[in-house]
């Protein structure tokens, strides 16, 4: 059974990041630390009340295809009835038209409850949101009065339609035609892995698309952003004539069994009619709105879905007695979380779990801050550090979450190899983490090109010291506070110098860098959870000192951050010496050797 581990949430929220520059965002006048946690309990008791159920009997029965349409596992259309009746969907979305105005760090901690209650479930809203903001900042005011209030309300859901079959992640390759009608247009294509392309929640669903319009210039120069419904709205906005877009079958998949993803046909007939979203041949740009937003929701899934397995690891490990453990105290067979090799694994999951989720929840607060705080300086500033960390966050939690779900069935034992115990379905729902919204290789690339190349590294330099500065200035005097500070200010560092060489190899041999942008992506992680760790020990000592009630919780906080300096953080200075060395047996090797 799983459970909101609201303390956490509330201490990265309040404590560790801190609510002041929300505050002084004119349009978050209204936040403050009790509504957040008001909010934030609320979608606890949802989410264990409403969506945990639903996890396992979704992954056992999944969606089917029909030729009516998709239809989802029983209980999942309720839940979806019971979650826009709720409120959920228009949380952190425009006031305008008709959302609730939160923060998205706000917005970002709820949805890891999601993502932890039932992945395949929180899919559905995540691209919606999506859809929503590339229509939200470059949507014709037509458009946003159509479409946005009732995806914002959840009364309608929104994908995203980017890849083709010949396609992949190469959108150059995107065949789908846009033919001119009018002001409007006719598609003709075939688009893959589309989740919620089709199913039974909604009235109607509204497909965001990329194609090409008839005479466009080739390679992505020439694709552009394109509103389908699934249903033309009538005027009065309720759901016309049925547009010519279909889902034709429905991927078998390793996990997320009760999210449908959709292989959807375009234009089997007349063509189905769809709206140029911003300008013609942008749709790259477009996409790239819709991409991040998504890439940060995809992220949280790795950190969430282990916080899943270790919940379910930890509560088998306090139970299954096997052995006697060799300490002192052991008298007998004892329950397994007693054995010093599985408190290592559970400390593992823990630790790494806490450092990504406050990793992602800060990237989720730069994106408010540079969205809506008045000094325009500090917003900019915000705005390129989340730009910064977005790839970091979607690569290295993916790619952990695999890591530590599998870690989660070795707790288990052979047991936790047999589905009867539920061990293998985290495993198996965040194995795509890694790769959809884009592929770590493809995150990997994004930091360096884009983010790092771009200023020179600037960005990066500013964040590595700002947060050596906090460490520095760290005076403790618990001895597992100062060795922690110490593994972090060292990773740091590490991360600078190893900076410095990616970016002369991306001026002087570009594919050196490229050779190495993986293992820098996890050294960039696993160092700067580091700082936030060390950051969260340091409060955690301070609150005890201060007399904080709950000091169970406050200890285990510095604890965790110890395990992390010692167990998780040295990972760094492996990864530096991949990066520093490491190019030359990937860029020299002929292809045809391997």
């Amino acid at each position: 059974m799983y459970r909101a581990p609201l303390k956490d949430l509330q201490f990265v929220l309040h404590d560790l990041i801190g609510d002041a520059d929300l505050q002084a965002c004119r349009e978050l006048g209204d936040y403050s630390a009790d509504l957040a946690d008001s909010v934030l309990g609320e979608a606890g008791r949802f989410a264990e009340s409403v969506l945990d159920p639903l996890y396992r009997t979704g992954d056992r029965d999944g969606a089917k295809w029909t030729p009516e349409g998709v239809i989802t596992p029983p209980g999942y259309k309720d839940a979806y009835t019971q979650f826009v009746e709720a409120g959920w969907p228009s949380l952190a979305h425009s006031t305008e038209f008709g959302g609730q105005g939160m923060p998205r760090v706000l917005a970002t901690a709820v949805e890891e409850i999601w993502t932890s209650a039932n992945c395949a479930f929180k899919l559905c809203p995540m691209l919606t949101h999506s859809a929503i903001e590339a229509l939200e900042q470059v949507g014709t005011p037509g458009q946003q009065q159509t479409y946005l209030p009732k995806m914002i309300s959840g009364e309608w859901t929104g994908t995203m339609n980017l890849t083709e079959p010949q396609a992949g992640s190469d959108l150059a390759q995107v065949r789908t035609r846009a033919v001119p009608e009018g002001d409007r247009f006719r598609l003709f294509g075939q688009k893959i892995f589309i989740t919620y392309g089709e199913h039974d929640f909604t009235s109607n669903i509204v497909h965001l698309v990329l194609a090409r319009i008839d005479g466009a210039p080739g390679g992505v120069k020439g694709i552009s952003l394109f509103v389908v419904p699934k249903f033309l709205p009538r005027a009065d906005g309720s759901p016309g004539e049925r547009n010519d877009v279909h889902c034709i079958s429905i991927e078998h998949k390793l996990g997320i069994h009760a999210s449908p993803t959709c292989v959807m046909a375009y234009g089997q007939k007349d063509g189905a009619i769809g709206y140029l979203v911003g300008e013609a041949n942008a749709g790259l740009k477009h996409m790239f709105i819709m991409m991040n937003a998504a890439r940060l929701a995809v992220g949280l899934e790795g950190y969430a879905l282990a916080e899943r397995a270790f919940q379910q690891a930890a509560d088998w490990a306090r139970t299954r007695v096997q052995g006697k453990p060799p300490v002192a105290a052991a008298s007998g067979p004892a329950p397994i979380i007693h054995h010093p090799d599985v408190k290592r694994m559970l400390l593992t999951m823990k630790s790494h779990t806490e450092a990504m989720r406050a990793l992602a929840l800060y990237a989720a607060y730069l994106l408010d801050l540079g969205e809506r705080h008045p000094d325009k300086e500090l917003a900019q500033g915000a705005e390129a550090r989340a730009a910064l960390l977005i790839p970091i966050v979607k690569g290295w939690s993916t790619e952990s979450g695999i890591a530590l779900t599998s870690l989660g069935i070795q707790v288990h034992g052979g047991m936790g190899y047999v589905e009867e115990t539920g061990a293998a379905q985290p495993y198996r729902d965040v194995r795509i983490s890694s790769i959809y919204e884009g592929t770590t290789g493809i995150q990997a690339n994004d930091l360096l090109n884009r983010k790092l190349a771009r200023d020179q590294g600037a960005t990066i330099n500013s964040l590595l010291a700002e947060a050596t500065h906090e460490l520095e200035a760290i005076q403790s005097t618990d001895a597992n506070v100062r060795a922690t500070k110490a593994s972090a200010l060292e990773a740091l560092a590490t991360t600078r110098r190893a900076a410095v060489g990616v970016l002369k190899s991306m001026t002087s041999a570009p594919a050196d860098a490229y050779a190495v942008s993986i293992p820098f992506l996890k050294l960039c992680g696993f160092a700067l959870g580091g700082w936030l760790l060390a950051k969260s020990a340091a409060i955690a000592e301070r609150k005890l000192a201060e007399g904080a009630s709950d000091k169970q919780f406050l200890a285990g906080k510095i604890a965790s951050a110890r395990f992390y300096a010692d167990h998780i953080l040295p990972e760094t200075l492996g990864l530096a010496r991949v990066v520093e060395g490491g190019a030359g047996s990937v860029v020299e090797t002929d292809a045809e050797l391997i």
